[in-house]
Parts: C-alpha cells; sequence; structure tokens
C-alpha cells in the first residue's frame, strides 16, 4: 500500500431542510499515474496556494454524480471496467473545476524533511497510521519515532491518543457548559 504524499480533509454541510448524501471516490496514486500517461497532464510546479480548496457546486459536477446513482443505489452491478472510467471521469471535472488541482494531484515527489512538531499539531486529528505520518515528514520510521521521542517526551501513538482526549475532554465540557445555560433557573 503506497503512503500518501498529501492529507484532505473535507466538511461535509447538508442543504437547508434536505437530507445529506456522502459519495467518496478513492483517487490512488495507481490511477493517477495511468491518466498522467494517458492525458499528458502534468503539474506545473509544487503547490503552495491555500490548504483548503473549495469545489463549488455546479452542473457539471452534480451531474456526475447523479450519474453515481445506478452503481450506489445496487441498480448496475459491479464492473470494474466502469468504474475505473468513473475515476477517470472525475479526474477530469476535478481538472476542470479547479486547474491548481493538478498540482496537488499529481505530485508524486517525496516529502522533504520537515518539523514534525508543527506538523503534528496541525495534522493529529487525521486518521493516518505512524508509518505514513513518517513518510508525509519526510522521515524513515525509526527516525520519526526518535525525533517524535524527543520533542514530545512520549512515543506517537501516545501522544496522539493524548490529544484526541484533550479534545474530546474540551467538547464535552463546552457542550455541557451550554446545556446548562439554557436550564431554567431557580429562584431560591
Amino acid at each position: 500500500m503506497d503512503a500518501l504524499t498529501q492529507l484532505s480533509k473535507f466538511i461535509k454541510q447538508p442543504p437547508e431542510a434536505g437530507e445529506f448524501k456522502s459519495l467518496s471516490i478513492r483517487l490512488d496514486k495507481d490511477t493517477l499515474h495511468q491518466f498522467i500517461f494517458s492525458h499528458s497532464i502534468y503539474m506545473d510546479c509544487a503547490y503552495t496556494g491555500n490548504s483548503l480548496l473549495l469545489l463549488k457546486p455546479n452542473a457539471l459536477l452534480k451531474n456526475y454524480v447523479n450519474s453515481l446513482s445506478p452503481y450506489t443505489d445496487g441498480t448496475v452491478g459491479e464492473n470494474d471496467m466502469l468504474t475505473r472510467l468513473k475515476i477517470k471521469e472525475a479526474i477530469m471535472i476535478l481538472l476542470q473545476i479547479n486547474s491548481d488541482l493538478k498540482n496537488v494531484l499529481f505530485d508524486f515527489n517525496a516529502p522533504r524533511k520537515i518539523e514534525l512538531e508543527k506538523f503534528m499539531v496541525a495534522n493529529y486529528r487525521y486518521n493516518v497510521d505512524i508509518n505514513q505520518l513518517a513518510y508525509l515528514t519526510g522521515r524513515s520510521l525509526a527516525t520519526f519515532k526518535r525525533d517524535f521521542q524527543r520533542i514530545f517526551q512520549l512515543s506517537p501513538c501516545r501522544w496522539i491518543q493524548r490529544q484526541r482526549l484533550s479534545d474530546a475532554y474540551i467538547l464535552i465540557k463546552e457542550k455541557t457548559a451550554d446545556g446548562m445555560r439554557h436550564l431554567p433557573r431557580s429562584g431560591i
């Protein structure tokens, strides 16, 4: 399994008074390499823009998602050729919506060694295994663990667990405090 070269996150926003449906399409390294070979579309330079790329809904994207309903509702059985074709179509649509995405999707360069503390503080919420985190920071697994221990005085797994538990505690505390504000006050 290839390590990730880019972490990504998406925000789900249901429409007003509507239901939210989710669809995920995995763009793996082999598929992206095949796409480059077939269509001669390459990255211009390393992407240095905003880390949040907003894909605004448009007719092309909406029609593409609607075209997937026979595959998602079980009307059409599994067909590997059609699946690969729909994934290539998704790549083409993404590139048409935002041409800067080619510099994200087709960047296969190995990450350089980056500042570990800053990276981990920004990315610990992602569900990424330690091998991938080491790769993304430009380190071997052994170097990643050694550098991590030196910086945080904890193992990577233990530190991530503590961070996530701390986040959960804060959310529970805020929700409890918010709930207490809405309780009726008794006049004693």
